[in-house]
């Protein structure tokens, strides 16, 4: 298999093969340093593939899951953009891919990676705290012209309790947000310190008002209720004669 190389600067490309392997067998070709993959599409029939980890590993640092990726499959060039990493819950380690075959002159939407930039004054002068609400943005693009994070400024945040909404960034002439103008995604709210004051009431003790009798525990473990005493008649006295 080759390894990813880069065409020009914007053109990404990553080698794959058909795959023929499945079920239990994907172990052992994980542990030989590959791993499986699936691509599919609009109007494409799915593909199953194999690729190396390394190659994809250096791709993905590249372009996340914004940028265009010409994945080759056999002598076929499909551009495709990443839909899905599947990892190991526990080692972190990925375990399968997901690619999307797209058309480059149609527009497609996709979610963007939100990132804040520039300091807030509400924060480091007014003890506020910073609440990101969105981490990503739908945005409608050609593929090509996706970004690979959408820049908020959040020094325009000077006093707690303002926030940042969609309908407060600049508009792209290459992309659009298709989110609701009113959809907050940073906000600055006043920092709350937990009460350490201890508590100082005590439950109300339960009263009886009822002695209960005493009970006897049996060698059976049934408890019995001893039998009340009962005071003897008294005998009546006899008179003197």
């Amino acid at each position: 298999m080759k390894k990813t190389k880069v065409a020009h600067p914007d053109k990404l490309t990553l080698s794959s093969d058909v795959r023929t392997v499945f079920g239990k067998k994907l172990r052992k070709m994980r542990i030989q340093g590959s791993i499986p993959g699936n691509v599919f599409g609009t109007d494409f029939k799915s593909q199953s593939i194999t690729l190396r980890l390394v190659d994809f590993l250096k791709t993905y640092k590249t372009v996340k899951e914004t940028g265009v990726i010409y994945l080759t499959v056999g002598k076929e060039e499909i551009p495709v953009l990443i839909r899905g990493v599947q990892k190991h819950p526990v080692t972190d380690i990925i375990l399968h891919v997901n690619f999307r075959k797209i058309d480059l002159k149609k527009k497609i939407e996709t979610a963007v990676p939100v990132k804040s930039i520039g300091v807030s004054e509400a924060v480091t002068q007014k003890g506020g705290v910073l609440l990101t609400l969105a981490e990503t943005l739908l945005v409608e693009a050609l593929p090509q012209e996706i970004p690979s994070h959408i820049e908020v400024n959040i020094s325009t945040i000077k006093e707690v309790g303002q926030e940042i909404k969609v309908s407060d960034l600049r508009k792209s002439e290459i992309y659009e947000i298709k989110e609701l103008p009113d959809k907050v995604i940073f906000s600055v709210v006043a920092h709350k310190e937990e009460s350490i004051t201890p508590e100082t009431t005590t439950e109300q003790s339960e009263v009886i008002t009822e002695v209960p009798k005493p009970e006897e525990e049996t060698a059976a473990g049934v408890v019995e209720k001893k039998p009340e005493e009962k005071t003897p008649p008294a005998t009546p006295e006899k008179k003197e004669k």
